[in-house]
């Protein structure tokens, strides 16, 4: 015999079909990573309560925002809808315009020195002067206006879809827009808005969460739950969490809802 036989016929069908194993096993394990990757749920946050403050119980809260330190106030509902600025620390108005009874309010943004309030179905955002409260103009939009915010260049307004869309503040054109979306899943029913350190975050409609969301793509970076924040044994089925305001100087975050008796200031436990 020689010294190096050569491999059988069947020796050589063998070899071949445990490399291939082996090759397809890798592969297998490859893909199942990239999918559990590409799967990985965004992390969700907690909270802490830093204070409680006084809150109008009667407000059916549409939107929130701070400015210079103040805080204002959209409110919704049919001959109760209004523009407010609110004492935080007793919870009254401290200054307040009614929008009309032909007008659902809903989400508001300060940008300018002129605060923006959506309506909910007449098509229209009515523009403020915000130390007066007196209206400067009113521009129309197509469809439901539901949720307000500003990057300090454009107005960013939801409508209860998973589109977000970005806005000229003079005209209330369309510059762009965003699906929002978890893992390439559409995130629907978005509500009030707020811009924080380059992210959006928004309350979802009957959800205790909220989605920070990438203002680039629409992908959603994370939840923040505050399903504890205030009991669901204590509210009505319309009492849901809706309300975010940033106070950037301050490095302060409010929430409440509709109709609840409290605001609160809280900090979120980054997970």
């Amino acid at each position: 015999m020689p010294d190096n036989p050569t491999p059988s016929a069947a020796g050589r069908r063998r070899l071949n079909w445990l490399v291939a194993g082996v090759v397809a096993a890798v592969a297998v394990g490859v893909a199942a990573w990239a999918q559990l990757a590409g799967n990985r749920a965004p992390a969700v946050a907690g909270f802490r309560v830093v204070a409680a403050y006084p809150h109008d119980p009667a407000a059916f809260t549409q939107g929130l925002a701070i400015e210079a330190g103040r805080l204002y106030e959209g409110t919704g509902q049919y001959g109760a809808s209004t523009v407010r600025r609110v004492d935080l620390a007793s919870g009254r108005a401290e200054k307040q315009r009614a929008l009309g009874p032909r007008y659902f309010g809903e989400g508001i943004a300060i940008l300018g020195g002129l605060l923006y309030q959506l309506t909910w179905q007449n098509g229209a955002v009515v523009v403020y002067d915000l130390e007066t409260f007196e209206v400067e103009r009113t521009m129309q939009y197509d469809g439901e206006g539901w949720g307000l915010t500003h990057d300090g260049r454009q107005l960013i307004m939801s409508d209860g879809s998973s589109t977000i869309r970005f806005r000229d503040p003079q005209t209330f054109s369309v510059a762009r827009e965003i699906e929002v979306r978890n893992d390439g899943v559409p995130v629907a029913r978005l509500n009030e808005l707020e811009y924080i350190d380059g992210e959006i975050w928004a309350n979802i409609w009957y959800d205790d969460r909220i989605a920070r969301i990438s203002p680039a793509d629409g992908e959603v970076l994370g939840f923040i739950d505050l399903g504890t924040l205030y009991p669901q044994s204590a509210r009505n089925s319309e009492a849901v969490l809706n309300g975010i305001a940033y106070d950037a100087a301050a490095k302060r975050l409010f929430v409440t809802g509709k109709n609840w008796p409290q605001l609160y200031e809280i900090e979120i436990s980054r997970p």
